[in-house]
């Protein structure tokens, strides 16, 4: 007659655990994996959405400001003293220009954005095309005279936002109207100018 013995219960559960480690450790890896990726997706919309928005406000906060420092923006005594040289991003005094729009977007630009890869289009300031929708309100003509009270200024910015992790692939080709490889995300702001 054969005997059998029985392990005690403690010992038995014992056998069971050490058993169902490396499976554990498996189900840890993939909660691991899924959990991170959630996370960094998160980060990476979040920081796309950041972008996007600080578009949307620069190229309002651009228009605004080219559209005060019009043609009859001077810097005489007599003239508005909002039109001097301290009051303008690129130091100039008198109506805007491109540059000094540019120079304006990229002064309100948040570290975390790259600066070098914002593209500003600006139309109906000294220097720049008139915009296609400018139609004077008064006396005068958008296409002689730039910045005129009552004509147009358009200022579109654009990047080329690449994510952070490398989640959703990259975009390899540059598109109209930025100039680099990303996702081009872009806004464009229009107002008519005050004076």
């Amino acid at each position: 007659m054969r005997r059998h013995f029985a392990l005690p219960t403690h010992a038995a559960a014992f056998y069971r655990r050490r058993n169902e480690r490396g499976a554990s450790l498996v189900e840890y890896a993939f909660v691991v994996i899924l959990f991170f990726s959630l996370i960094f997706g998160i980060s990476g919309f979040g920081h796309a959405l950041f972008v996007y928005h600080h578009l949307n406000n620069a190229a309002r906060e651009a228009t605004r400001y080219a559209a005060v420092r019009g043609s009859t923006c001077n810097v005489t005594p007599a003239g508005d003293p909002s039109c001097t040289s301290l009051n303008s991003a690129s130091g100039i005094s008198g109506p805007t220009n491109k540059a000094d729009v540019q120079a304006y977007v990229r002064s309100i630009t948040p570290q975390s954005i790259d600066s070098s890869k914002l593209v500003i289009v600006v139309c109906g300031v000294s220097g720049e095309i008139t915009c296609p929708t400018s139609t004077a309100s008064g006396p005068g003509d958008c296409a002689t005279t730039p910045n005129l009270a009552g004509c147009t200024v358009q200022v579109q910015v654009a990047y080329a936002y690449n994510f952070i992790f490398p989640l959703i692939p990259s975009v390899s080709t540059a598109t109209l109207p930025c100039t680099q490889t990303g996702f081009c995300m872009s806004s464009t702001s229009e107002m008519i100018i005050a004076h």
